[in-house]
C-alpha cells in the first residue's frame, strides 16, 4: 500500500525551510502532496494560490514523488480524499508546537486514521519564515539565502511590484 503524506501550508512564499521539510518527507513517504492551503488566520497573502503553486513546482521539478495542489476547505477532508495516511508539519520552536499540536488533535478527531508527523526544522532554518522573507525584501534586503534560487528573482520583483502599488 502506498504511503501518502500531505504537507500543508500557506507557502507565501516557499522558503528554504519549507523545501528542507518537503525533501525530508519525500524520503519518508512514497508520495508527498504539498498543499497550498487557505489559512483564515492570515489575511489574504502576498501571492495568489496559483503563484504559490507555480513557485513550489519550479523548486521541486526534480523530485518525482511530489505533487503540488491547493485547497480552501478542511485539511482533514482533503487528506482523506487524497488517500493519505499522514499530515507532515514542520516545527521551528516550542511556540509552533503548541499550535500544531492542537491542530493535530483536531485533525485526529476529524480523520481518525490519519496521523500527524512532526519534523523539526534544521538548525540553519530555525529562524526562517515566509513573513520574514517578505519583510526583508520589502525593506530592500537580499533574500537569496532564504528562498530557493529557482524563484528568488521572481519573488523579489513581485514583492517590489506589489508594494509599489500600495
Amino acid at each position: 500500500m502506498e504511503r501518502i503524506a500531505v504537507y500543508p501550508g500557506s507557502f507565501d512564499p516557499i522558503t528554504n525551510g519549507h523545501l528542507d521539510i518537503i525533501k525530508r518527507a519525500a524520503n519518508m513517504f512514497d508520495r508527498v502532496i504539498v498543499l497550498v492551503s487557505y489559512n483564515p488566520k492570515k489575511r489574504g497573502g502576498m501571492f495568489t494560490p496559483q503563484e504559490r503553486v507555480s513557485f513550489i513546482k519550479r523548486c521541486l521539478s526534480g523530485i518525482n514523488n511530489i505533487k503540488v495542489d491547493s485547497h480552501e476547505g478542511l485539511l482533514a477532508d482533503y487528506v482523506m480524499s487524497a488517500g493519505a495516511s499522514a499530515i507532515v508539519k514542520g516545527l521551528r520552536a516550542v511556540s509552533d508546537f503548541e499550535v500544531e499540536f492542537q491542530q493535530a488533535l483536531i485533525n485526529k478527531q476529524l480523520a481518525p486514521k490519519v496521523d500527524t508527523v512532526f519534523l523539526v526544522s534544521s538548525l540553519e532554518n530555525m529562524y526562517l519564515s515566509s513573513s520574514a522573507v517578505k519583510e526583508v525584501c520589502t525593506l530592500g534586503g537580499k533574500i537569496d539565502r532564504f528562498v530557493p534560487p529557482e524563484i528568488a528573482a521572481d519573488i523579489k520583483s513581485m514583492i517590489l511590484r506589489k508594494n509599489s502599488k500600495i
